[in-house]
């Protein structure tokens, strides 16, 4: 016996077995029930997702031979012949291919005699949208005056190019895009059946690869059993599909709410180790970061998730405007992306876009240890002797150290040092931190020394005060860096936004 594909073997033969549409199979078997029987149906959405298999089952409630009704038989010989698509009175037509008007007339005219087997006479036409203006004309004659015997089952992927008289006359129905958990779980279903063993993991990323079609899930659970030689894991199915992990961009959405920008690129590093495309790991990014968004306005938007716990817990931490903004760099950094030197590059600075902006009030960065054996940087020689150079050089720790560093050095007569501490640091002055530093002078300098230190009004040439200055003119030089920026520029516009100088570090701080 010859292999029959999933898509075809699995196809729903009843309302019960069909999946993702409960809102027309209620209505549907309400009306069935009722015996309110439509002359025309329609049924819209996007491929794969059951319009025409609808219109099959449809054709088995009003054909079969129990009567009409919502729970057709299957085994009587309308249903068995429905189902092996060979019943005379179910007629399907694909407008793609009879789009002219004569074809329409001909098909048309068959409409007038009594069904041959059946109880209705079933016309089914698939893209009906692709009909001439002058068919839908011609079908809209029968559509006015429709023979008791007969029912139009119309199905379309672009409702807006249908005629609004045809329209009119139909009883429409819009499918929905199946979310990616019901997807998978019919699929492992399906696999329990067929006795194939899958990792859930793998099926959630063929769910989301499928964007709502079940068709093109089962197609894609096929190709994946054949690649894993009739196992389906995640890592397979991932390289089947250049797939990115998920696991990779929570990582990066976690490392960028921390202000981890080491690891933000040693994830990206990895990705172009596997060489992933980083477009789609852009597009994914902004759909994940859509998601958080998502669940902290409409709570239960994550039920369907397989990583539902982990994307609640970053929903948790990061603040909605953080969310706004991220989404909003990770939608410009793909529009850049083909204008930046590579893609791993242009990557990598739509990550730090997201870490150098970051709205008041959202969580702080990490602060990085200085590295070690590094010294700091040298105040400018503006006191007096050179004071803040040498107190760089003194080892020395704790308290005794702010003294230094706070000091202004009024008079040296060669070991003999004067210092002038400010009033808001008179404790520094005490015996016990002064003996500290005369030590690590007279270690420095190899000499006995004197200090005498009082307290009084500094005129700001201290070590700490010169540090402060440096650090102040080159924090306003980066806010002006920032707020002349034309990508900070256009946030600010966009989200009206402002720019938070406190926030503004230094590069490397």
């Amino acid at each position: 016996m010859s292999y029959q594909v999933l898509a075809r073997k699995w196809r729903p033969k009843n309302f019960a077995n069909l999946v993702g549409q409960e809102h027309v199979v209620r209505a549907l078997r309400h009306a069935l029930e009722s015996k309110r029987l439509h002359h025309a149906y329609l049924f819209t959405g996007t491929r794969g997702v059951g319009k025409t298999t609808l219109a099959r089952i449809l054709a088995k409630c009003l054909n079969c031979e129990t009567g009409v009704t919502p729970e057709p038989c299957g085994k009587c010989a309308a249903c068995i012949e429905i189902d092996a698509g060979r019943f005379i009175d179910l007629l399907e037509v694909d407008a793609a291919t009879n789009t002219r008007v004569d074809e329409m007339r001909q098909l048309l005219e068959t409409a007038q005699y009594a069904p041959t087997a059946g109880r209705y006479k079933v016309y089914v036409i698939d893209e009906v949208h692709q009909l001439s203006g002058h068919a839908f004309n011609a079908m809209l004659k029968t559509l006015e005056e429709p023979p008791e015997h007969m029912k139009f089952v119309l199905a379309t992927t672009d409702p807006q190019k249908i005629p609004v008289t045809v329209l009119s006359r139909c009883l429409q129905f819009n499918l929905k895009q199946m979310p990616p958990g019901a997807i998978a779980a019919h699929l492992a279903r399906i696999l329990g059946e067929e006795q194939v063993p899958a990792e859930p993991q793998a099926l959630a990323l063929i769910a989301r690869a499928a964007a709502g079609s079940m068709r093109d899930a089962l197609s894609l659970l096929d190709q994946a059993i054949a690649h894993g030689a009739g196992r389906v894991s995640a890592v397979d199915v991932a390289d089947m599909l250049g797939a990115i992990d998920r696991s990779h961009l929570l990582a990066l959405i976690d490392a960028v709410a921390r202000g981890d920008a080491a690891a933000a690129v040693k994830i990206a590093d990895e990705m172009q180790a596997r060489s992933l495309s980083f477009d789609a790991a852009l597009a994914e990014l902004a759909a994940l970061l859509l998601k958080l968004a998502l669940a902290q306005s409409v709570p239960g938007t994550l039920d369907e998730e397989p990583e539902r716990a982990r994307l609640a817990e970053l929903a948790e931490r990061l603040d909605a405007e953080s969310l706004q903004l991220y989404y909003q760099i990770a939608l410009q950094g793909r529009e850049d992306l083909p204008l930046a030197p590579d893609e791993h590059g242009g990557f990598v600075m739509t990550l730090l876009r997201m870490l150098a902006f970051r709205p008041e009030g959202a969580e702080k960065p990490i602060e990085r240890p200085a590295p070690k054996n590094v010294a700091a940087p040298k105040a400018p020689s503006a006191a007096a002797s050179g004071w803040p150079e040498l107190v760089q050089q003194l080892p020395v720790a704790g308290a005794a150290r702010e003294l230094a560093r706070n000091a202004e050095l009024q008079r040296r007569d060669g070991n003999a040092f004067e210092l002038l501490v400010p009033k808001a640091k008179a404790y520094l002055g005490e015996r016990a931190y002064t003996e500290k530093l005369k030590a690590a002078l007279e270690q420095h300098l190899g000499a006995n020394v004197t200090i005498k230190v009082s307290i009084g009004e500094t005129a700001g040439t201290s070590a700490a005060a010169l540090q402060a200055n440096e650090r102040e003119a080159r924090r306003a030089a980066a806010a002006q860096a920032v707020h002349s920026d034309g990508f900070v520029k256009d946030l600010v516009n966009l989200f009206d936004g402002k720019v938070v100088d406190s926030t503004i570090r230094e590069e490397g701080k």
